[in-house]
């Protein structure tokens, strides 16, 4: 075994009890569960999912490079391709590579969750720590949002061996769910960026959502820290429950003058931010290269991680100016017209009423130009139960207060918001995306500043699509 091989056949038998059929000539240093992401050497775990089997593609797999299939079921075809690893049950596998793997690290562990903000925070982290001398080429963060079932485990089985840092991103949409995935990190320090009404359909209240989240400190290591949103109605309760739980060392992070981790200025402009704070008694200044007021609160809780993680603090702060939004959350694309360019704010991952009202605040901060306007595109909020109509009704305050001049909208929740809007700033509602895409692209206009945002259920990322299929890109919109 070379030093860098990920995994040997002989821990992979140990840790999942499976049985080798055939021989593996590679060396085995990646996991997939995507048999058109694989490379030469990658093992292949053949998942069978809601929609697809994992089991049909493991030939194409095999042919396709990959040094190992971990299978619950074969055929001859499958054992021609290359060497099977046969197991009882392909995900209780997968889990089971992720434990082992965990258990021979050395690394510091970062766990993240909250109703808004996890991948932007956990991307931060990556990109902060990554700057550290330790952490330089030895960061391990999640893809994506991969945060569920099978995406922590994954993270866990690609997770190196000498992974300085390691950064994992844990959501939930029931009670539970975050208990079970914290058991599998064991995370040295756990962040949580913020409670909100998302996946209220699956809770009684809000105070339930937050007491799911704090599940996150069950799975906190012996001497471990807890970091939380200081400005958050419900600090004193996720203390608590930390405390409850062992968990001694609690920080906050935000405005709040008693928070460890303060923010003491920030100017926001609309692609950066530029950020002075106190850091657990260390004044830090930084750019920010992503937007927005919660991107700069979560970026504290980033900072305040890195400082407990024992990792150098002014490289991390100075590394922030590489941050980028991820996809769908905040990205910005500018769009050639015939006669000019309009800006598209692609907040298009997902929604809740705290994550639209910031995506709307991004929104006011981009100047339209000539005769451009300021649009919003929104589309439901799903999962938001009893209370869904009036929290959808309640966004039109936060258009007002953006200065949004129209607003083109879809979905039978946004129809209620709509319908409670100044008649000019009423553009169109269609009962879905779908419907609404020929008229978004019809009445784009040069100048505009346009943000589109929604849940997944509602599909917006297609809208963004179609915009950049219509119009062709000029540039990243950094400027």
């Amino acid at each position: 075994m070379s030093r860098q091989d990920l995994w040997t056949i002989d821990e992979l038998i140990e840790a999942t009890g499976g049985k080798l059929i055939g021989d593996v000539t590679q060396n085995l240093n990646g996991v997939e569960i995507d048999s058109r992401a694989v490379s030469n050497g990658d093992i292949f775990i053949a998942i069978k999912g809601d929609v697809q089997d994992g089991h049909k593609y493991v030939a194409s797999a095999l042919k396709a490079g990959a040094g190992l299939a971990v299978v619950a079921t074969y055929d001859d075809e499958m054992s021609l391709c290359g060497a099977l690893l046969v197991v009882a049950d392909t995900l209780d596998a997968m889990e089971k590579m992720g434990l082992a793997s965990r258990a021979r690290s050395t690394a510091k562990i970062i766990a993240v969750t909250g109703s808004v903000g996890k991948t932007t925070t956990k991307d931060a982290l990556g990109v902060a720590l990554n700057a550290t001398g330790t952490g330089r080429g030895k960061t391990h963060t999640s893809l994506a949002s991969f945060n569920n079932h099978w995406g922590v485990p994954l993270t866990l089985a690609r997770m190196p061996r000498d992974t300085a840092y390691g950064v994992f991103e844990v959501g939930m949409n029931h009670a539970g769910e975050i208990s079970t995935l914290v058991a599998m990190v064991r995370p040295h320090i756990a962040i949580i960026t913020a409670v909100a009404e998302s996946h209220l359909g699956h809770f009684a209240s809000v105070e339930a959502i937050a007491d799911a989240k704090a599940e996150i400190f069950e799975g906190i290591e012996a001497g471990g820290s807890a970091i939380i949103n200081r400005d958050s109605v419900f600090f004193g309760r996720l203390k608590q429950k930390a405390n409850d739980l062992g968990v001694l060392n609690v920080v906050g992070f935000g405005h709040h003058e008693e928070a460890e981790i303060h923010l003491k200025k920030s100017v926001l402009h609309n692609t950066c931010s530029c950020v002075s704070a106190n850091v657990l008694g260390d004044d830090v200044t930084f750019k920010l290269g992503a937007p927005g007021e919660h991107v700069v609160m979560n970026t504290l809780a980033v900072l305040g991680a890195v400082k407990l993680a024992g990792a150098d603090l002014a490289l991390a702060a100075l590394s922030l100016g590489q941050l980028e939004p991820p996809k769908g959350r905040g990205v910005r694309l500018r769009l050639q017209t015939p006669d000019g360019s309009f800006l598209v704010i692609d907040e298009s991952y997902n929604a809740n009423p705290v994550s639209m009202r910031a995506a709307l605040a991004l929104l006011k901060r981009a100047e339209p130009k000539g005769a451009g306007r300021r649009v919003a595109v929104v589309g439901d909020m799903l999962e938001l139960g009893e209370n869904s109509a009036d929290l959808h009704k309640g966004l039109s305050q936060a258009i007002e207060e953006a200065g949004v001049d129209s607003v083109y909208a879809c979905g039978p929740f946004m129809k209620l918001m709509f319908d409670s809007l100044p008649i000019n700033r009423r553009a169109a509602w269609f009962e879905t995306s779908e419907q609404l895409e020929s008229r978004l692209l019809d009445e784009v206009r040069s100048g505009d500043v346009m943000m589109i945002k929604g849940s997944l259920g509602s599909k917006m990322g297609p809208l963004v699509t179609a915009l950049q299929n219509k119009f062709k890109r000029t540039d990243k919109a950094r400027a």
